[in-house]
């Protein structure tokens, strides 16, 4: 997925706006698989515990771990992210318990994208406090790393305490990404030294001032990382992807949406390429056109100027 100084295109799921009836997932794995097939950098899927029709979006449907464990028996080399596991609704044991299951499972192809949570409708349904979920966020991010090494543990933290026990099974690669969503509660400098990649909103895609805007905030981030390191930064945007390739970018619902033609897109995902951005995870659920009359042209036409990284040869183990 991520490389310095180049961007690369992952989809968000649902390919379809769930609106009552679960036939609108219908064939979606079978997309997924021709995705992987196309070699886009990732599928992401989205956490929403509760569906609030006053929030008007269902989000995923499906839990996005026990999802993502069927869409890596599924593909091969398509990394699987969360967008955004709700950390602060969740105990880090249970967390870290599913993630590495997916991991081992794909062969080390899940990233963690993690939020803190938006829908305050959750927060009380959890007997979690709204007011404390950056907190808890904060406290759940350090719990998690703490249970990753190999060996019998000790921790101590607000949300538990154990010692000489292990978490199995453990990351193939020793580690699983931690990609911070927006501010989850916290400050600039903590994301800085505490993530390992950034998810932000991308502001306006309809004029370049946008991505210039970005392009501000990831320098910004990028000026408090302790060691200087190349951390990668991750934005979205849920597109109506015409087929007249001329078409301008015209914002939609107030710049929720995106309607343009490809040149367009790619236009803006090389705005994006040069503020800084490194992956770009396109929503398609609101776009007019079948989904995959969109994947496709996206893979023939857009993918080849973004191209997916090769990654270490996925070594998935016959479980």
């Amino acid at each position: 997925m991520f490389s310095p100084d180049h961007l690369t295109i992952g989809i968000f799921l649902p390919l379809r706006f769930y609106e009552g009836d679960m036939k609108v997932l219908g064939g979606q794995a079978k997309l997924v698989e021709t995705i992987d097939r196309y070699n886009f950098a990732a599928v992401w899927v989205r956490d929403v515990p509760l569906f609030d029709p006053m929030f008007g979006d269902a989000g995923q449907v499906f839990d996005p771990f026990a999802y993502l464990a069927y869409l890596a028996a599924r593909t091969q080399n398509v990394a699987l992210v969360t967008g955004s596991a709700i950390f602060s609704l969740r105990h880090p044991i249970d967390l870290a318990k599913a993630s590495t299951t997916i991991d081992q499972l794909s062969g080390g192809r899940l990233v963690l994208g993690i939020a803190s949570g938006d829908r305050p409708i959750e927060f009380p349904a959890y007997g979690v406090e709204h007011a404390k979920r950056g907190e808890r966020f904060a406290q759940a991010v350090s719990y998690l790393r703490q249970l990753m090494p190999a060996g019998r543990l000790m921790i101590d933290s607000p949300l538990g305490n154990f010692e000489n026990a292990e978490l199995l099974p453990k990351p193939v690669t020793g580690s699983i990404p931690l990609i911070v969503t927006g501010a989850s509660g916290q400050s600039l400098p903590w994301i800085a030294e505490h993530a390992d990649g950034w998810l932000t909103y991308p502001d306006a895609t309809h004029t370049p001032q946008g991505p210039q805007r970005l392009a501000e905030k990831i320098r910004a981030w990028r000026n408090l990382i302790p060691d200087g390191g190349f951390r990668p930064h991750m934005t979205n945007e849920w597109l109506d992807l015409v087929d007249d390739p001329d078409h301008p970018r015209v914002p939609l619902q107030g710049g929720y949406i995106l309607r343009t033609g490809r040149k367009g897109l790619i236009s803006l995902l090389e705005e994006w390429r040069m503020a800084g951005v490194n992956h770009a995870a396109l929503g398609i659920q609101f776009s007019q056109r079948p989904a995959t009359d969109v994947i496709q042209e996206l893979a023939e036409e857009v993918l080849p100027h973004f191209p997916t990284h090769q990654g270490p040869q996925t070594n998935i183990a016959d479980w």
